[in-house]
């Protein structure tokens, strides 16, 4: 899918999503061609990636960088930019540490912010600015209903390539996308 500015769906992939290696993937497969949204991220968002790699992961300073290029490169206009003023438009985010993905979303004209930490954006706020709020589990429900043949597709080629299959890409989506994969359970045979 070519985007224009009439078909454009465009989301911010908060780092919560983007450090579970199998939900990182599957979402950025699914923004490949045939891509069904635009990912978009800010280097604040991919510098929490590498902190939490780092601390959590174990990964090493080359794993991380390795990581990281291999999405800037695959991806490269998903860099948002902003001003950092845009961050005092932002302070109706109750965490001041979450202020930065609402405005690298403003600043990208974001649909949504894909995050697992929901209540860190309240709905309220992110009106006033035409965003909304998803986890990776309602993204990745709303990805399939609009196109579940091109999903299940990448999801087969995801497990293609760790030389497995499908069964086992859902498998290890369950923890972060329970839904999604109970979905995939219901309306498609794996």
């Amino acid at each position: 899918m070519l985007f224009t500015r009439e078909n454009e769906c465009s989301a911010v992939l908060d780092a919560c999503v983007l450090v579970p290696m199998v939900l990182c993937d599957t979402l950025l497969r699914l923004a490949e061609q045939p891509a069904l949204y635009r990912p978009l991220w800010s280097e604040q968002i991919l510098a929490e990636v590498a902190r939490v790699l780092k601390s959590q992961f174990h990964k090493s300073k080359e794993q991380i960088s390795w990581r990281l290029e291999a999405m800037r490169q695959a991806f490269p206009d998903a860099t948002a930019i902003f001003p950092i003023e845009l961050l005092r438009a932002t302070e109706c985010i109750p965490d001041k540490d979450d202020r930065h993905v609402l405005a690298a979303a403003i600043s990208a004209h974001a649909n949504v912010i894909v995050t697992q930490n929901v209540r860190h954006f309240p709905a309220a706020c992110l009106a006033k600015f035409g965003v909304q709020c998803q986890t990776s589990d309602e993204f990745l429900i709303d990805q399939y209903h609009l196109s579940p043949q091109v999903v299940l597709d990448k999801l087969d080629e995801q497990g293609a390539s760790m030389l497995k299959d499908r069964a086992f890409v859902i498998t290890n989506l369950k923890v972060c996308a329970p839904g999604f994969c109970q979905l995939l359970k219901a309306h498609a045979k794996y």
